[in-house]
């Protein structure tokens, strides 16, 4: 059986900047951000998997923990295969998943946890004011709808919150969320630097 694929998990309610976060960690070599909302939304549209995907998003739901998990291994094995993310220099910035306790332990095999970085937002009204901001930046649909966003936070403590329990408080790194990305992204940085600058001296463990 292939080693888990070394990760930190990038962990908040919607709307709290997990993908804005992602993608700037990811541009630093030693890092490669996989959001499994990009990997939701690159599917195609039209076509069956697309549809059934689709018809959960819009309703602010999970997607099927199965479904997700079958989607995501699928997709990281084709990220390797094209040379895209190499397992043994790279650690994974996980955004979007577990996104259940279920999901968690599904992935015990396939994911060793570094780190938790838990994006902290008390105020539901900004986030809710982000994601219909982004809904008309990015052209995105799912987040146009206010009902469908706030139905969205009260899938996310019912279902998603509980992760955390699923790991060791000591990976768990709370970052305030609130205030310009640039000083959350130090924040970040200055708690995940100790992993990175191991796995970059070092590459191969």
């Amino acid at each position: 059986m292939a080693d888990p694929y070394r990760s930190i998990l990038l962990f908040g309610p919607p709307g709290v900047g997990k993908g804005t976060q992602g993608k700037l960690l990811g541009a630093v070599p030693g890092f490669f951000h996989l959001a499994t909302g990009d990997m939701f939304r690159g599917l195609d549209r039209q076509s069956d998997l697309g549809r059934e995907v689709l018809s959960y998003s819009t309703r602010g739901e999970l997607v099927p923990d199965e479904l997700t998990i079958r989607l995501w291994k699928q997709h990281v094995r084709g990220l390797v295969a094209a040379g895209r993310y190499n397992p043994a220099s790279d650690i994974l910035l996980l955004d979007g998943i577990p996104r259940s306790k279920a999901q968690a332990a599904a992935l015990n095999d396939s994911i060793g946890v570094l780190a938790i970085i838990h994006l902290v937002c008390p105020d539901i009204d900004e986030m809710v004011a982000r994601m219909k901001g982004r809904a008309e930046k990015e052209c995105r649909p799912d987040d146009a709808d206010e009902k469908v966003i706030r139905r969205r936070f009260e899938v996310y403590r019912a279902e998603t919150a509980p992760v955390l329990e699923h790991y060791d408080r000591s990976l768990v790194r709370d970052i305030n969320a609130v205030g310009k990305p640039v000083r959350v992204l130090r924040d970040i940085l200055t708690a995940v630097a100790p992993l990175h600058d191991e796995t970059f001296i070092n590459p191969l463990g």
